[in-house]
């Protein structure tokens, strides 16, 4: 009587764990698959690509090749695009406010994504920031380039000075695809070009390699970043890095010590530097006559 009371136990047991199992196999199966990023060599370029409202001649064969080159290098770097879309977290709302002010097209935000992957970079030829100004043109448009002070590294004043240069190229050239052109090799040298050639078209000219590749390239890293899904490439809005909430300390004249300064304001030197990174050194010196410098700190 026990041996038949402890076997009808255990096949009890035994039915409810191939329940169990069987409830779990089924959960596993209905669940969707792992996405994988599909191979690079089966992606077609887009049928379509514009920038600034102005088509990129996809029917040219040559035009096509260069968009097939920048296509297939900049998938072939997804990090990158990545760190792209996160980074464009922090600073096109700025560059969205300040060109639609400007009355500037909202595409010209990419033409920073080409300079600088939206980084503070520096280049060989000391083309700086996310706007990559040369000293001299930086200082024609407005911005300090000094020992002490480089506001080619100031997030929203060199911004509005890169959407002065590229009006400039725009009312000189004729449209935005030459004026960042122009912006990429001088619009007097692009303009230089123009006559010479006898065509105001950018895809009819002649150009150096990296002028040549720089506006398709532009518009291939929109067309991706706007399309990152469809490449496996997305980042949640909540994954993007955001720009810090700061509030603005207007100084008129100079400061000795940025660290005690700093420290006045309930802040670190640390956080000044990392939100200023125009300032240079450990001291500020007086702004320019009829200027006054703005210091962000953060809002605790």
């Amino acid at each position: 009587m026990h041996l038949y009371a402890l076997r009808s136990a255990l096949i009890g047991i035994a039915s409810v764990l191939l329940e169990t199992l069987s409830s779990c196999i089924s959960e596993v199966d209905t669940k969707p698959p792992i996405s994988v990023q599909q191979p690079i060599a089966t992606w077609n370029i887009p049928d379509k690509l514009s920038f600034c409202g102005e088509s990129v001649p996809m029917h040219v064969q040559e035009v096509r090749e260069r968009v097939e080159r920048e296509f297939y290098l900049n998938l072939q770097s997804p990090g990158q695009i990545l760190l792209y879309i996160k980074r464009s977290g922090r600073y096109f709302p700025m560059y969205e406010r300040l060109l639609k002010e400007a009355n500037a097209p909202d595409d010209l935000k990419y033409l920073s994504v080409a300079e600088s992957a939206l980084y503070m970079a520096r280049s060989p030829k000391d083309a700086v920031g996310l706007w990559q100004f040369i000293p001299a043109t930086a200082k024609a448009m407005g911005l300090v380039v000094s020992d002490d002070v480089d506001e080619r590294r100031h997030p929203e004043r060199s911004t509005r000075a890169a959407i002065k240069y590229l009006r400039s190229g725009y009312e000189s050239n004729g449209s935005w695809t030459n004026a960042a052109a122009g912006y990429n090799m001088g619009h007097e040298n692009y303009a230089d070009n123009k006559r010479f050639q006898n065509t105001s078209n950018f895809y009819d000219l002649f150009l150096n390699e990296e002028t040549s590749r720089y506006i398709i390239r532009i518009a291939v890293i929109k067309h991706i970043m706007e399309n990152a899904t469809l490449y496996g490439l997305a980042v949640p809005p909540n994954e993007q890095y955001a720009a810090e909430k700061t509030r603005s300390v207007v100084v008129e004249g100079s400061i000795d010590n940025v660290a005690a300064w700093a420290t006045s304001k309930g802040t670190s030197y640390k956080d000044v530097k990392l939100l200023n990174p125009w300032i240079l050194k450990r001291s500020l010196p007086a702004p320019p006559a009829g200027r006054s410098w703005t210091v962000e700190i953060p809002v605790k």
